[in-house]
């Protein structure tokens, strides 16, 4: 049995460096293992479970959430977000830097990619901030730091990928993202208000004054994406409805509010339909890859020997999730993060659960883990995102995003500590 371990293992990474696609890897390494190890009928096997792959109802949620996002990005989302916050962040410490932060925790939550979140929020404030005096470094490592909510505050891809691929509840991983988002993005704020408390240099004085009829002008502004975020989420949280519904709600939502600042034009639309059938076809991929590997996995008994052998270590949950994490952390260095859930769900999901964590935790922790991974190089994708708008080298983006890498590191050793924090909102839902 460990020889066929290290053969699967052995044909991933010689199909991962060859720069083969990591759906076409995922089921080519499944078909093989299958006809080295088992006498079965591999294609007949191979049609059936990518039918039922690609038709899960589940999935219906994905290319409607994209949608949404792609739709609210061709929108003047990023310059109504930022006339919303500024009343009210100018004279908080730390000033209108706090607009990164709360912009992309807004955006977040209409959106289901962190990539996204980065580039719609990041084209209008570093633009302002830079014209501001603020500093360079601070204002380019909070828009990749924060950047990486996009995958936490729910709708999140990520979490529809995991909920496809273990069967979990998506709406339960949806409720279950919330407090963590909320913590993640209070944490980025008071490292920001600290360092401007710290380092006067580092955060200019705002000269402009805001009247409480400015700032209440600037909820105008913030409205129709509040709104959204309110009919989406809330629908899901009574139970008026399910996240295809949801999904399908934001993208008429995304279409009044393009409706409404005149940005429905038949290109955008165009552009944010093609981008949402690569997105989508790009990941539906991936899944039917991942979910055909998982079940050869299973065939060849690989999950079991894997949990008896981390079992034989001895290193207890809390051992085991440190493990995971600093694993997770060097292949986040490598590759993007639906293909770290794609390539490992099949080996760590059983492991961990059979541990003793909740699916749910686990999926929370596994998306914060591949948060990670967006502003670690050399393949950070909101660090290619935040080079793209400033021109800087990536090796000083993540310098400048280190701080908040490191405080979602922290944030995975409080919810191990106290896993009620994302499991109790759920249960509390849905018990």
């Amino acid at each position: 049995m460990g020889s066929t371990m290290l053969v699967v293992a052995a044909l991933l990474v010689a199909t991962l460096s060859a720069g083969v696609w990591i759906g076409v890897a995922l089921v080519a390494v499944g078909i093989l293992s299958l006809e080295l190890f088992r006498s079965m009928p591999v294609a007949k096997f191979l049609a059936q479970d990518f039918w039922t792959s690609m038709t899960s109802p589940e999935l219906i949620a994905l290319p409607l959430f994209v949608l949404m996002g792609e739709i609210l990005f061709h929108t003047k989302l990023s310059e109504n977000l930022f006339r919303g916050m500024a009343p009210w962040t100018n004279r908080l410490p730390g000033g209108l830097m706090h607009v990164n932060v709360l912009g992309c925790t807004l955006f977040a939550a209409a959106s289901g990619s962190s990539v996204a979140t980065t580039a719609t929020v990041g084209r209008i404030t570093l633009k302002e901030l830079g014209a501001r005096g603020y500093d360079r470094d601070l204002a380019m490592g909070s828009l990749a730091g924060a950047g990486t909510l996009g995958i936490l505050i729910p709708p999140s891809i990520p979490m529809i990928v995991y909920g496809v691929l273990t069967g979990v509840s998506i709406l339960q991983l949806f409720v279950a993202g919330i407090v963590p988002g909320l913590l993640l993005a209070a944490s980025y704020m008071i490292y920001i208000g600290a360092r401007a408390v710290l380092r006067h240099e580092a955060i200019p004085g705002e000269d402009r004054h805001y009247s409480m009829r400015d700032r209440i002008a600037g909820l105008v502004y913030l409205m129709p994406t509040v709104l959204l975020i309110a009919f989406v989420i809330g629908s899901m949280y009574a139970g008026f409805a399910g996240p295809s519904e949801a999904a399908a709600v934001g993208v008429l939502g995304a279409l009044i509010i393009a409706a409404g600042d005149r940005s429905l034009a038949f290109s955008n639309l165009r552009q944010a339909a093609l981008a949402t059938v690569r997105t989508s076809s790009m990941i539906g991929f991936i899944l039917a890859g991942a979910l055909f590997l998982s079940k050869a996995m299973t065939f060849l008994g690989l999950p079991a020997m894997a949990a008896t052998g981390i079992a034989g270590l001895g290193l207890g949950p809390y051992g085991l999730i440190a493990i995971l994490l600093i694993f997770y952390i060097i292949l986040g260095m490598f590759l993007d993060g639906l293909s770290i859930i794609a390539l490992t769900l099949p080996i760590t999901f059983p492991v961990v659960i059979g541990a003793g964590f909740d699916p749910v935790w686990f999926g929370i922790f596994l998306v914060i883990v591949i948060e990670m991974s967006a502003v670690t190089p050399p393949v950070g994708f909101n660090l290619f995102v935040v080079q793209a708008m400033t021109g800087e080298t990536v090796a000083r983006i993540a310098r400048a995003a280190l701080p908040f890498f490191l405080l979602m590191v922290l944030l995975v050793g409080f919810l191990t500590a106290f896993p009620g924090v994302v499991t109790f909102l759920p249960r509390l839902a849905y018990s």
